[in-house]
């Protein structure tokens, strides 16, 4: 894919949908020095207007609009769960790469279409699991990947808060995906994966709403390895969101928000007992809080030509979404459609 290179040599990005999370995306695209907002696009031409006055860009009142604008190199998706194959697809069809919000799409099959279509379109496409992108977790996986601190034997990991917002809402309305599994859980079984791979074994239960979505949900995990996690999601509590990675030589503690920490610690043991906590630093800068780091990635990917991100790979995002295919049927949860 030829990149635009827009203004100072900056790559153009498209903003499609323009609610919290791109906001937030947003914030710290400011922060990559070699991207820019290149256009927004909404339903009301009065959000695209709007955001585009804070963040910069061409406003559109549609999304067919924006993703043809010949100043953006990459489409950022940021609509409801249920909109996120379509929109990706658009941008696809319009000749764009793009970053997908998390979950990629509702189901497997979904996925795995929607990933083979990039590639035969020769297009870069990634899932916008910003925490497998962020400095600190990727310095966690690399201790235990060399061995130097464990072998990991127990994972706990937990993220949740309480929604209180309309049924109609994106994080309540079954038509619109909503799931704790979806929003919150797809961040521990991510870390799960991140740092032990595919499971032997899945289990789970959930609290369901009337609507019949997913309110809370605790899973289980274990490996050939000997390895469990314990790994639990909800939107009807306000829970720890930190998470525990136990090795036979220590612990790793995540603080919250676990999934964009802010600190970790490793505390040794032998056969004396604890040691003092070391902190655990990245190898690089986190950029704002986060998400920064998620765009620089896609920047590297795009401008070295690479149609997948090693940190962020289909297999990765497929094998996730099979897991959560497997844990909805378990729990009772099917979306309309």
């Amino acid at each position: 894919m030829a990149l635009h290179d827009g203004p100072h040599g900056s790559i153009g990005w498209g903003i499609l949908a323009t609610g919290k999370i791109a906001h937030s995306f947003c914030r710290d695209l400011a922060l990559v020095p070699d991207g820019h907002v290149a256009a927004v696009g909404s339903r009301r031409s009065d959000a695209a207007e709007a955001f585009a006055a804070e963040f910069g860009g061409t406003p559109y009142g549609s999304y067919e609009e924006m993703v043809a604008d010949p100043g953006v190199d990459v489409v950022y998706v940021a609509t409801p769960h249920v909109r996120h194959a379509a929109d990706a697809r658009l941008a696809l069809d319009a000749g764009k790469a793009v970053l997908c919000e998390k979950p990629l799409t509702l189901d497997a099959a979904t996925g795995e279409a929607l990933l083979a279509e990039a590639r035969q379109r020769g297009l870069f496409l990634m899932e916008a699991m910003w925490m497998a992108c962020h400095p600190t977790v990727r310095k966690v996986k690399a201790l235990l990947e060399d061995g130097s601190h464990g072998r990991v034997g127990q994972l706990v990991a937990d993220l949740g808060f309480t929604v209180r917002t309309p049924p109609t809402d994106r994080m309540l309305d079954p038509a619109l995906g909503a799931s704790a599994l979806l929003d919150m859980g797809i961040y521990p079984l991510t870390l799960a994966h991140l740092l032990l791979g595919p499971p032997a074994q899945t289990a789970a239960v959930a609290q369901l709403s009337d609507g019949g979505i997913d309110l809370s949900v605790a899973i289980s995990l274990a490996w050939e390895s000997g390895a469990t996690a314990a790994l639990t999601a909800s939107m009807t509590a306000w829970t720890p969101r930190t998470a525990t990675v136990a090795t036979d030589r220590g612990r790793f503690d995540v603080a919250a928000d676990f999934h964009y920490p802010t600190r970790v610690t490793f505390t040794p043991y032998d056969s004396s007992g604890a040691g003092p906590a070391e902190p655990v630093e990245p190898d690089e800068p986190v950029i704002g809080i986060g998400y920064g780091n998620e765009v620089a990635e896609v920047h590297r990917c795009l401008r070295e030509g690479l149609l997948e991100s090693p940190l962020v790979p289909p297999a990765q995002t497929l094998t996730v979404l099979r897991q959560m295919d497997a844990i909805r049927e378990q729990v009772g949860v099917r979306f309309p459609g």
